[in-house]
């Protein structure tokens, strides 16, 4: 009862696998596979989940999972409509561990490698300079060739093993194995059905039987796959929505609450300051506040 797994097609000619993306959404299958991914978006906004977290990405975002960690970048609702305008674009490196050879790992100047390798276990969300720098060089190395291609593959190694400006995304210890295609569908249904219907109120009954499960066995069963309850994912869900709208700073706090599915506003605060440690006020203006510096530096 786990996640999809998710077969990554690599050139017989490549020791590693490189994608330039340019396409309306990123999809909805929650999945995983043994190569670790290197994920650099350039264009695009919603929600991701990673392991048993669930956060807003956004443009200039940059993220490295480790292996077997289940993920899923969910574009907001305008993404998925036919007639929108928009577009999302991603550059992905995905890589063995051993994709350069089994000594490199072991040679005494390396050492730092291996230990980037064990914390994307949980993933790892790139900040700062360490940011900055990978995005050109995943850029160069969507064209480069040979030992060019190489060459900057190291590079951005060298960058993200030896960069503190990491923040860990996930618990540890959240990898999964090969599953069923049949557990796959069934996980995949209820986060998509989740995400788009968080404004309503949503019932275990409903789920439930999207799952084909009773309810005592799909709280039993979403338990096992997500380490939390299905409320607290709806309730995350719903916080991480509101996130995105406190930060667009377009609506009324009160307003925001109900549009996310709240049916009162101390209910709402209650649970966006247990989530988020801040207050929707503290929120806005801690992001707003970094917004104007980040400005105010490029």
């Amino acid at each position: 009862m786990k996640a999809h797994f998710h077969k990554i097609p690599v050139s017989s000619q490549s020791s590693f696998s490189i994608r330039h993306d340019v396409k309306p959404n990123f999809g909805t299958t929650w999945h995983y596979h043994p190569e670790l991914e290197l994920h650099y978006v350039i264009k695009g906004e919603g929600v991701r989940l990673i392991g048993d977290n669930i956060s807003n990405f956004s443009a200039g975002e940059i993220v490295l999972l480790g292996q077997n960690l289940p993920h899923t970048w969910r574009c907001r609702e305008e993404y998925f409509q036919y007639d929108a305008d928009l577009e999302v674009e991603a550059i992905v490196i995905q890589f063995m561990p051993e994709c350069l050879g089994r000594y490199l790992l072991g040679l005494p100047e390396a050492y730092l490698i291996p230990k980037l390798f064990e914390k994307a276990k949980s993933g790892l969300l790139i900040n700062g300079d360490a940011r900055e720098q990978l995005g050109p060089l995943m850029r160069r190395a969507v064209e480069a060739t040979d030992l060019d291609r190489i060459i900057i593959f190291l590079s951005i190694l060298k960058i993200l093993s030896e960069t503190d400006e990491i923040e860990s995304i996930a618990s540890k210890h959240h990898a999964f194995t090969q599953s069923n295609e049949s557990d796959a569908l069934r996980i995949n249904k209820v986060c998509n059905y989740t995400l788009s219907n968080y404004k309503n109120e949503i019932t275990l009954e409903e789920v439930a039987s999207i799952s084909n499960l009773s309810v005592t066995s799909f709280c039993r069963y979403f338990k096992l796959i997500t380490k939390k309850t299905y409320y607290d994912f709806l309730i995350e869900i719903r916080i991480s929505q509101a996130c995105r709208l406190l930060i667009e700073d377009k609506l009324p706090t009160e307003v925001i609450c109900f549009d996310c599915g709240f049916n009162n506003v101390s209910n709402f605060y209650r649970h966006f300051k247990k989530i988020t440690k801040m207050t929707p006020l503290e929120y806005k203006r801690k992001y707003l506040r970094n917004y104007k510096e980040l400005a105010a530096a490029a």
